[in-house]
């Protein structure tokens, strides 16, 4: 079931996601000093292309540079990306089929807003 979630999720929400994550990596590396947010939104774009079967866990010695990168994250690109999500999940919260997508577009949110400090990790 998963599998097929996923398949449709990447077609409907995941690819343009996965996109705008892509193009915040990218900007990210070419301003040196942000090469860890590049690799940070780098990951989660691989997240947002393949959700379902995945999680995310806080690290809890993540530190005060993880929390003040988080800061800066927020306020420069966090909110953006975090605006895509619920936009793109209300034409899926329209359609039946289209809720457990919905529900993992609002899932992503945390961790559009707060990349540094935390791991993607299998369900299982």
């Amino acid at each position: 079931m998963r599998t097929i979630l996923n398949v449709i999720w990447l077609v409907f929400a995941g690819i343009w996601l996965a996109i705008g994550y892509a193009l915040a990596g990218i900007i990210c590396c070419v301003l040196i000093v942000t090469i860890p947010f590049g690799i940070a939104s780098f990951r989660i774009a691989a997240y947002a292309l393949w959700p379902f079967g995945r999680t995310v866990v806080r690290d809890p010695d993540a530190g005060v540079f993880s929390t003040l990168g988080n800061i800066i994250w927020c306020v420069v690109a966090g909110i953006w990306l975090a605006i895509g999500h619920v936009v793109t999940s209300i034409p899926l919260f329209l359609s039946i089929i289209g809720i457990p997508m919905g529900v993992a577009n609002l899932k992503l949110i945390p961790i559009s807003l707060l990349p540094l400090g935390a791991r993607i990790v299998t369900n299982d």
